[in-house]
């Protein structure tokens, strides 16, 4: 049973984590708006997916960069960087080329 519930006790962690250290950051409402609206393309789990135009509202709102800036190897448990670079770019967002997104160096 202990395996079962095993993701969601990191997920609330690493959300929690991510809240902890974004309390001083200038993007925390940026990585709230982005967990709450883009989580289902950003996720670890399942292949890229072209986000949806509420993602895409949340992207064009955000500061991708300062985001990017919070994906530690702890959060890329959950959030995938590339994922984070794909989603930018689909939302028209591109990270410029030889940006780090997490442990993701953006190509132009």
């Amino acid at each position: 049973m202990a395996k079962s519930n095993t993701p969601i006790i990191l997920l609330v962690l690493v959300v929690a984590t991510m809240l902890v250290a974004t309390n001083a950051s200038g993007c925390d409402n940026d990585i709230n708006s982005l967990k709450e609206t883009c989580l289902q393309f950003v996720g670890v789990d399942g292949p890229k997916l072209k986000p949806d135009q509420n993602c895409c509202n949340a992207i064009q709102r955000s500061d991708i960069p300062c985001v990017c800036t919070y994906l530690t190897p702890e959060v890329e448990k959950v959030i995938s960087a590339d994922k984070v670079v794909y989603v930018a770019q689909q939302c028209g967002r591109p990270l410029k080329p030889g940006s780090k997104c997490g442990s993701v160096v953006v190509h132009g």
